[in-house]
């Protein structure tokens, strides 16, 4: 059987030109997505609980489908997996041919190339920061709270009108949590910062 799926993207947007070219390949059902919302497409949803191997479904673009090539390339290797083949109108793609399937190929490599350039460049980053003396995340040894304290510590004492004991007191914390708190966001503590170091 063969499905269509049509969807708009704003609401202002019309179906029409959709839904016309998908009932001219003779589309048995058009589905119709008239929620703009990419988590919420509950057309679709019930559209591919109904697919079945040797079914066609058949979208007008490739981006009614899905919002980016991470999200088309799992779904249209799900219909392969399934059975089910998948044809784009306006992209010329179509999976029941071997240009088609190349086509696609070409798209699942692009998508992994793309995750492979994320993830180098995370590496990258997380290695020039250790480099530096950092390490990516929130600081080690320090829970959300105390990093969030951490924060507040380093603000305060910045400010230069507080001595260390003071802010402790503040911040429900001992002098020598405030400085273990510095010590890890990396503040210059002593007279260099203007701060009275407090008793």
């Amino acid at each position: 059987m063969i499905f269509g799926y049509a969807r708009v993207s704003t609401a202002d947007q019309q179906l029409h030109l959709q839904t016309d070219a998908l009932q001219g390949y003779s589309c048995a059902e058009v589905a119709q997505e008239k929620v703009s919302s990419v988590k919420e497409r509950p057309a679709l949803q019930h559209l591919l609980n109904r697919l079945r191997p040797g079914d066609t479904l058949v979208v007008w673009k490739l981006d009614r489908l899905g919002r980016s090539l991470k999200d088309l390339v799992t779904l249209v290797s799900g219909f392969q997996q399934q059975g089910v083949h998948f044809v784009s109108l306006k992209d010329h793609l179509d999976t029941t041919t071997a240009q088609g399937r190349l086509m696609f190929n070409l798209f699942a490599s692009l998508a992994e190339f793309e995750r492979d350039i994320i993830r180098e460049r995370t590496k990258a980053g997380l290695t020039a920061a250790r480099a530096r003396g950092r390490q990516g995340g929130r600081p080690r040894g320090l829970s959300k709270q105390a990093l969030s304290k951490a924060q507040a510590a380093k603000t305060l004492y910045l400010q230069q009108d507080k001595t260390v004991a003071e802010i402790g007191q503040l911040l429900g914390v001992g002098r020598a949590t405030i400085y273990r708190y510095l010590a890890h966001l990396a503040v210059p503590t002593g007279g260099s910062m203007g701060a009275v170091p407090g008793t």
